[in-house]
Formats: C-alpha cells, sequence, structure tokens
C-alpha cells in the first residue's frame, strides 16, 4: 500500500476519532456535566496520555520548545475553540456546529493575507464569502427559528481558524511530542481552577467512561493526524476533513435521533463546495509553480 493510501486512511482515522469526541461532549453536556469541566477533561487525560506515550521515550524533554510563545498562543487558540465549541453543542445540533466548523479552512485563506504574506486571488475569495454564505443558510439569522447560541459556534469556527493559521506558522518547529505536551499541558493547567469552580461528579460508571473516553479520542486524533502528514502533503489531504459530515451525520442520528434539516445539509454542501474550489486551486497554483 503506497504512502498516500495510508496518509488518505489515518486521515479518515483521524477525523472519526474528532467526530466521536464531539459526539461525546454533547452526550456529556447533555447529562448536565458543566461545558468547561468537559473540556478540561478533554485536555487533562489527553496531557496524561502524552505523558505516558511520550515520557518514558523521551524524558521531560517535550515540554521544551524552540518556540515557547508561539506554541503557547496556538494552544490557546484550539483551547478557546473547544471551550465555545463543547458550550454550542449544548444548544445546537452536531451537524450544525460542525458544518459551521467547516468554515475555518476559508477563514484561515482570508487569514493566510495578512499574517503569512500568501497572495489569493479573487476566485479562491469568491469562493471564502460563497462559504459564508452557507453559514447564513444554516443558521438562518433573519428568521424567527434563529438560535443565538450558533454564534458560540461560530466564534469557536474563528478560534479554530486561529489554530490552523499558527500551525502554519510554526510547522516543522518542534516534534510532535512537544506540540502534543503544549497543546494539553496549556489547556490542562488554564482550565483547572475553572473546572473545579463548577465540578460535578461523574453519575454512574458509563459517564466516567466516556469523560476518559474523550481526552484519549484527542490525543488519538491528533497523533495520527500528525503522522499521516508525515506520509503525504497536507494540501493532498486536505479534502477528508469533509469525513466528519458523514460520521457526525451519522452519530447524531444513532445517539441522539437527529437528522440534519434540509438548511443544514443545503448550506453545508455550499461550504464543502467553497472549500474544495479553494483546495482544487490551490493545488493548480501549485503545480504551475513548478
Amino acid at each position: 500500500m503506497s504512502s498516500l493510501s495510508i496518509g488518505y486512511m489515518l486521515m479518515l482515522l483521524a477525523f472519526l476519532c474528532f467526530a466521536a469526541m464531539d459526539t461525546t461532549a454533547k452526550w456529556l453536556v447533555s447529562a448536565a456535566m458543566p461545558a468547561l469541566q468537559v473540556v478540561w477533561l478533554r485536555y487533562f487525560v489527553h496531557f496524561l496520555c502524552t505523558v505516558v506515550v511520550y515520557v518514558p521515550r523521551y524524558g521531560w524533554q517535550i515540554g521544551r520548545s524552540n518556540k515557547p510563545g508561539l506554541q503557547t498562543l496556538r494552544a490557546l487558540f484550539l483551547l478557546c475553540a473547544t471551550a465555545f465549541n463543547f458550550t454550542a453543542l449544548q444548544y445546537l445540533p452536531l451537524t450544525t456546529t460542525v458544518a459551521i466548523f467547516f468554515v475555518a479552512p476559508l477563514t484561515v485563506c482570508l487569514l493566510s493575507i495578512p499574517v503569512l504574506g500568501e497572495k489569493v486571488g479573487i476566485k479562491r475569495l469568491l469562493a471564502v464569502f460563497g462559504g459564508f454564505l452557507g453559514v447564513l443558510i444554516i443558521i438562518e439569522p433573519w428568521s424567527q427559528q434563529f438560535n443565538p447560541y450558533a454564534l458560540l459556534a461560530i466564534v469557536a469556527m474563528l478560534c479554530a481558524s486561529g489554530y490552523f493559521v499558527m500551525s502554519r506558522v510554526i510547522a516543522g518547529v518542534d516534534s510532535n511530542a512537544t506540540v502534543q505536551f503544549f497543546v494539553a499541558g496549556v489547556a490542562s493547567v488554564l482550565m483547572a481552577p475553572v473546572a473545579l469552580n463548577v465540578w460535578q461528579w461523574p453519575a454512574d460508571l458509563k459517564t466516567w467512561l466516556l469523560a476518559i473516553l474523550i481526552g484519549s479520542l484527542g490525543m488519538l486524533g491528533h497523533s495520527v493526524l500528525t503522522r499521516a502528514h508525515q506520509l503525504a502533503e497536507a494540501s493532498v489531504l486536505a479534502p477528508t476533513v469533509y469525513s466528519q459530515a458523514v460520521y457526525i451525520a451519522i452519530f447524531s442520528w444513532l445517539v441522539f435521533g437527529q437528522a440534519p434539516n434540509l438548511q443544514t445539509i443545503l448550506g453545508t454542501l455550499i461550504i464543502v463546495a467553497s472549500g474544495l474550489f479553494i483546495w482544487f486551486r490551490e493545488r493548480q497554483l501549485q503545480a504551475d509553480e513548478v
């Protein structure tokens, strides 16, 4: 099997982990566990897994970064994205939050202009605005059915976009072990006092297991995703992000009995089409430069 094929399979596994993590988070917050407690559990268990997996092999040197400030900023972006997303999951269907998340690659395209100094043509700009149109169709801000908690999902998406941009800025600066250490460690430390302030003990064994599972899924997903990018170019693997739409639709239906409505389906299709156009355009430009 080729490296590219393995890379695709690993990416599909990574996004399956992320979809399962969001599903688990929604189940926990729906079971009356405070969203910020769930956020802390997601990162604390992730941090414990990082220590168990990497410290015996590399020692505590994994906590030393060549760019600690940038790694910390990147971790803060992801923490904020998770906090807003998990809070939004209390009030919104999974299919809605993940559809809004799909705008992140489009927002990254915009942010790459001032932050990374990249040039973005009119065609890609139009695709970005097409993606934002898809979000408007999903949340329907003009209708009486508008749910203001959708704004939390939008803020989560913007924070995730900052995380992705920072990932480009510091790509290759540190090892995967150090990246995992910062992502999980910074969030664990900052969220600990908040989580203790709102703490509610899990009511039963199932809730305990899900609380442990959520961080394990985060660790596995990020590790698998990193390995996939070692086997194939990020630009080639990028479209696999939309596999989450399928995973989330299945989990939402099986676990919560919620199927996406017509507006969500239509908006998601527009967002995905816009994202795929930008991906195709970037690949085309790269090929022209060779």
